[in-house]
């Protein structure tokens, strides 16, 4: 060959004046959940809307300025276009945004987060956390709150997925063209781009600004890949969840303390923050500085932060807490809390958590904020416990973690087949009648065989989606074409009349992908069965690092690759948003059995529930609410404290009898038309139950009426008259910790054990308070029906009044009290500090017990 020299040359389309606004549409994320406007730019170019990854940016980029000038002249196209744009506007509406969802005109919620999950198209995201929190930022949008997210843009996303023919996980990066991406710079008024720097060591590292629009809500995301900064530093946004610890705390710095920077150079002040899991708290230590800068108190200064903080932890085992050593923390903090005027000691504590030294993130956050929750009811309880430390002398159950279950963005995930189906049967206003429950039951009026004809014309998209992956996976892998049949025999979209099991979602082993083969006999007997067939497909993720949940599939290809089962189960790769969507649409069962209480919430089965699958699952996370006993089938979990091999055993047989006694028969109990009516009853059920309860919309608004909204009164009354309510609470909690250590009860009246009905019994308590007022304290009875089990939240509570000091100095405290019920009753008597501007009444965790 001649020596030569390739030059490249890029050659854009000029947008014709006429569809000028493809340009806006192809540049807010609204399209991730309006179906129509994808629809609009695929017919332009299929191939080419495949190619890019159904990104609409980068096709605008490449698509052939032929085809916009044949759209141009096409009717039928502009019609559409034109329609979509109708919407659009509407959507965005600013009259709209005055209704503000619940807050005041002056309120602004800022939401950091580690990643954020809106569409394949703008890659920031791996799974599960990411995805909720896009659902969130969609919800919020439909709300219209008045709310902003922060969080990074990395140049290397999410890794892209294939397995090669001995079931081993093949990693690939895309490096990301940022001009490709639904993202644009922030603008100073010259034009320049908009930064901030952040302290990092010795040195500043230099973050860009860039935004991303979710219909009303906007995205902002720091990027320190630029020129003025060094290798180093231009690497720290690099990759999602990559690298060693010293480019997470990097990350975690520039998210966190970063994000309250450029929060400031947008000139957005919120009046509620969001930390969506323990990786930006670091945003507590910025803004717990800036407010020292201007002459607060460290301790006021944490208060008047925290009290307007809301913290939601995803997180059910104590070592997914994000930790960094003493030494790591001494090198990146020294100077920085020297200039908040405190100790090493008490900078350290505030990321203090029992049974270890580190500086533990979620520490920080729960000390940095007055409303924490869990994902769950269940992992509320979960939370409560790991974190019981946190409130020494509070009880797990009563501390003030509470809880708001996960919910799912309805528009997003309902297949358009729904969509159009409920357009016709339940009216055009579904989609604002999201919480109605009476409103869903609407459903049990569509007919039964249009239900089912919308489930099978989902299943074979599905099958058509699997079909060409398992294609390309087996060209790649070198397989013939007689294995390849073998494979796709089960997976026929012309005749989807099988069984369909799907389980999809991180392989890490607390999921158990791998649950069903415990008793491979018995497999054999449910999914062999030639009338009565099953297919079972399984996709997924496991980290790189994660060698276990890489093993999981490996076990999972190598159970794939028996004869027996060759096309009866399947196992596909590259798992992304766009297979799952198919999925969760297609799948007859959804299967999902973690160990308890290991999974926070989860949110694939609502997904799939919404779109009439049924979900199979263990009584964990969200399923624990969500299982009424008719909308899907459930496995109790074993005892905790039960072996785990055991565990695994007694669950998987669960699993089976399910299987075999219940999902399988039901699914082939076909009528005269060809279907089970009992299935269509089941799945109608399902989405009537699930659909109203498990949406973004009610999640958004549970945080707005829990936490937003208090967050954002008790903010306002901390700040006011010179951060007056700060400085008082501060020194209050000073006082009242100083003092507690000599703090007793002692009972002055003589314990009665038997009383008759409508009896009254006059408690008198003398409290020794070590210099502490009567209001600063409650002193309360407890009392509840003896039972074997009883916890305190069944408890009625009585509170005492103060009658005066003895000589002693004792406070005398006396109750009356008529018990209301017969029986035997079990009564505790217990005192712990108050004051009106708590926001929770236990939030110090002091208690002491007679």
């Amino acid at each position: 060959m001649f020596p030569r020299t390739a030059f490249t040359i890029t050659v854009n389309p000029k947008i014709p004046p006429r569809l000028k606004r493809l340009e806006e549409l192809a540049n807010n994320l609204w399209y991730s959940w309006d179906r129509a406007t994808r629809t609009l730019f695929s017919r332009l170019d299929p191939y080419l809307w495949e190619a890019v990854g159904h990104n609409p940016k980068a096709f605008l980029k490449r698509v052939d300025e032929s085809a916009l000038l044949k759209a141009t002249e096409d009717r039928v196209f502009l019609a559409t276009y034109n329609s979509i744009l109708s919407t659009y506007d509407s959507y965005h509406d600013a009259s709209a945004l005055q209704n503000n969802g619940g807050l005041s005109s002056q309120d602004q919620v800022a939401y950091f987060c580690f990643e954020f999950g809106f569409h394949e198209s703008l890659p920031i995201y791996s799974g599960g956390l990411g995805i909720l929190a896009g659902d969130h930022c969609k919800a919020a949008s439909d709300l219209h709150l008045p709310f902003v997210a922060i969080g990074l843009l990395y140049r290397q996303g999410y890794f892209f997925q294939t397995i090669d023919s001995k079931g081993n996980q093949q990693v690939t990066y895309t490096i990301s063209d940022f001009d490709d991406l639904p993202v644009t710079p922030v603008l100073r008024p010259d034009g320049s781009g908009l930064q901030i720097e952040v302290p990092l060591l010795h040195r500043q590292v230099t973050a860009k600004i860039w935004q991303a629009k979710i219909g009303h809500v906007t995205l902002y995301l720091l990027d320190t890949d630029l020129p003025e900064n060094s290798p180093q530093d231009r690497y720290i946004t690099h990759n999602l969840y990559g690298g060693d610890r010293t480019m997470r705390i990097e990350q975690e710095i520039i998210l966190g303390m970063g994000g309250v920077r450029a929060l400031h150079a947008l000139g957005i002040k919120p009046t509620i923050w969001h930390i969506n899991e323990g990786h930006a708290a670091f945003m507590i230590l910025e803004r717990i500085h800036d407010l020292v800068q201007q002459g607060l108190d460290f301790a006021s200064a944490l208060e008047s932060v925290a009290v307007n903080t809301v913290f939601t932890t995803h997180t059910a085992v104590p070592a997914g807490h994000d930790h960094f050593n003493t030494e790591m923390m001494q090198t990146y903090f020294d100077a920085f809390y020297r200039s908040l005027n405190i100790t090493r000691e008490e900078f350290m504590a505030l990321g203090h958590a029992s049974g270890s030294p580190d500086f533990n993130m979620t520490a920080l956050a729960i000390h940095g904020s007055r409303t924490h929750n869990g994902v769950s009811k269940i992992h509320g309880g979960v939370s409560a416990s790991i974190c019981r430390d946190l409130w020494p002398q509070i009880e797990p159950e009563e501390n003030p973690i509470s809880y708001v279950t996960n919910g799912i963005h309805v528009p997003t995930f309902l297949a358009q087949e729904w969509s159009d189906l409920f357009d016709r049967y339940l009216g055009h206003e579904w989609r604002n009648k999201m919480c109605d429950t009476e409103y869903w039951s609407r459903i049990d009026t569509i007919p039964d065989h249009l239900f089912w004809s919308v489930r099978q014309s989902l299943k074979s998209q599905l099958f058509y989606g699997i079909r060409s992956r398992i294609t390309e996976q087996n060209a790649r892998n070198r397989g013939s074409e007689a294995h390849l049949d073998r494979l796709l025999k089960f997976v026929d979209p012309i005749n989807p009349n099988v069984l369909t099991l799907g389980f999809a979602r991180r392989f890490a082993t607390y999921k158990r992908a791998t649950l069903l083969f415990e008793n491979l006999d018995w497999l054999r007997k449910i999914i062999l069965d030639q009338e009565r067939p099953v297919l079972l497909i399984f996709a997924g993720k496991a980290h790189p690092a994660d060698v276990p949940g890489q093993d999981l599939i490996r076990r999972i290809s190598q159970v794939a690759s028996f004869p027996e089962f060759e096309g009866r189960l399947l196992l596909v790769e590259g798992y992304d948003l766009r297979l799952a969507r198919r999925l969760v649409a297609g799948v007859d069962v959804w299967l999902n059995n973690p160990i308890y209480p290991l999974e926070a919430s989860g949110t694939s089965g609502m997904k799939a529930g919404i779109n009439g699958a049924i979900n199979l699952s263990v009584l964990d996370g969200w399923w624990g609410e969500g299982y009424d006993g008719k909308n899907g089938w459930a496995i109790k979990p074993g005892p905790e404290d039960m072996e785990g091999t055991v565990r695994d055993q007694e669950e998987s047989r669960a699993l089976y009898e399910i299987l075999q006694d219940q999902v399988v028969p039901l699914y082939y109990n076909h009528g005269k038309l060809g279907y089970s009516p009992g299935w269509v009853k089941m799945a109608k059920h399902s989405m009537i139950s699930l659909l109203p309860s498990y949406n973004a919309t009610r999640m958004v608004d549970e945080y707005v009426t829990k936490f937003y909204r208090p967050a954002s009164g008790k903010g306002a009354l901390y700040a006011e008259n010179d951060f007056a309510g700060a400085k008082n609470i501060a020194a209050w909690k000073a006082r009242i910790k100083q003092a507690w250590h000599g703090v007793t009860l002692r009972r002055l009246d003589a314990p009665c054990e038997r009383i008759h009905f409508n009896e009254a019994l006059n408690f008198k308590i003398a409290a020794k308070l070590n210099n502490l007022a009567p209001e600063d304290i409650v002193i309360e009875l407890l009392i509840c029906r003896q039972f074997k089990t009883t916890r305190l939240c069944n408890f009625d509570h009585f509170k005492f009044a103060f009658t005066g000091i003895q000589d002693s100095g004792e406070h005398l405290f006396e109750l009356k009290l008529t018990p209301e019920l017969c029986g035997k009753q079990e009564y505790f008597i217990r005192i712990y500090p108050y004051h009106p501007l708590l926001t929770h009444p236990l939030e110090m965790g002091l208690m002491v017990w007679l």
